[in-house]
């Protein structure tokens, strides 16, 4: 999972993104330390009452605004008339003022309203008590320097905001591609289930019949034989009725089991019907089929379907020109081959996933063969390898 060290082009942000306590915290030793300095200046000085009133006051302002925000604020900048009456040591007690200003825009306050607060306090209190030696010059100088203060604090608090924006964007991507992986998994094994349960039902069926037949041969002696063959047709009635109730159990929330159950058993005799769907929609495809549905087990004629299904539909979506479709047989395996130029541009309304690959190629996998997915030299390519029963390849 990203977080607030790593968003969007995976750089690593300030510490005072990071930590932004580091920064708060920097502002008012900062201020502590102009404090202390400014005490040591009036004890050294021997400056008036006015004076020490007027730096004693901006350090409590500075200290009450740790806790109390505004106040500290309000106090810190009043200090300025005091210190602006005599006319000494005004700098001092306007930075501890912009110091605090910054940390309140920071900590995300008003920041228009106190900058407004600050500078009226320094440009009222040179106009009033103060004598304006400095004239407009200083006055502008007090102003801006408060501007600054709030601006800069409000502008750092803003990137910081960005910034958790981004990361909180990133985490609610990684989460939703978490579970449209679950989802889409979870539909490609409810599509295998209902597959292999078509397959098996037609071959337990299909054994049941062969038992009956063997039943109505025996002799009428052979009274233990029948009982046996009685058994199992019972066995494979089970069997069927077993298989059907797991699949409506996985079929609850389905949203339309009754037409994908309408829809014949994908088979090897399916593909060149499967190819020409494809081909009606303006994807150009050549194939080789050359392996038929006595050639392997059923459920392998399943799986090839499956795999040529989700290569095409890659192929048009992502692909140009035209896919190559191979199905064959070779050294007891059947070999499977999508290959497609990558294309440019995307085909279609909406850009896949990628998670049709995974189901893919948990679908191969379950029966014991090899999936490859490669590109090379603008091309891309779906190879899989599998046994004709279906059994686990050496």
């Amino acid at each position: 999972m990203r977080t607030v060290d790593e968003v969007e082009d995976g750089t690593r942000p300030p510490l005072w993104i990071r930590r932004p306590g580091v920064l708060h915290l920097g502002a008012y030793v900062i201020a502590a330390a102009v404090f202390a300095a400014q005490i040591l200046i009036v004890i050294q000085r021997g400056s008036d009452a006015v004076t020490v009133v007027g730096v004693l006051l901006a350090g409590a302002g500075v200290a009450l605004s740790w806790w109390r925000p505004w106040a500290g604020l309000i106090v810190t900048s009043a200090a300025s008339f005091a210190v602006t009456t005599v006319g000494e040591d005004r700098i001092s007690v306007w930075m501890m003022a912009i110091l605090v200003l910054f940390s309140f825009t920071f900590r995300g306050k008003r920041p228009v309203v106190g900058t407004f607060i600050v500078a009226a306090m320094f440009v009222g209190a040179l106009t009033t008590v103060g004598d304006y030696r400095g004239g407009a010059v200083v006055a502008v100088a007090a102003l801006f320097s408060a501007i600054a203060g709030g601006a800069t604090g409000a502008a750092l608090r803003l990137s910081r905001d960005h910034w958790l924006v981004l990361e909180e964007r990133a985490r609610s991507a990684v989460d939703a591609r978490e579970v449209e992986t679950e989802r889409r998994v979870t539909e490609e094994r409810l599509r295998i289930a209902r597959d292999l349960h078509d397959v098996i039902g037609h071959q337990v069926a299909m054994l049941s019949v062969n038992l009956g037949v063997a039943e109505i041969g025996l002799p009428e002696t052979a009274g233990s034989s029948r009982q046996a063959l009685e058994a199992a047709r019972t066995n494979a009635r089970n069997v069927v009725t077993e298989t059907q109730r797991i699949l409506m159990l996985l079929r609850r929330g389905d949203p339309a089991p009754g037409e994908e159950s309408r829809r014949p058993t994908p088979s090897f005799a399916g593909i060149p019907g499967l190819i020409a769907s494809f081909e009606n929609i303006g994807l150009s495809v050549g194939s080789t089929i050359s392996v038929s549905d006595d050639t392997a087990e059923p459920i392998v004629g399943v799986t090839v379907y499956r795999i040529v299904q989700e290569a095409l539909t890659n192929a048009y979506r992502h692909g140009e020109g035209a896919a190559i479709v191979d199905v064959h047989e070779a050294d007891g395996s059947i070999f499977v081959t999508v290959d497609n130029r990558i294309g440019h541009t995307l085909r279609g309304a909406v850009a896949g996933s990628g998670l049709g690959l995974v189901g893919m190629r948990e679908r191969v996998e379950s029966g014991g063969g090899k999936l490859t997915i490669d590109s090379h030299a603008g091309r891309f390519r779906v190879s899989a390898e599998l046994s004709p029963s279906g059994a686990q390849l050496a």
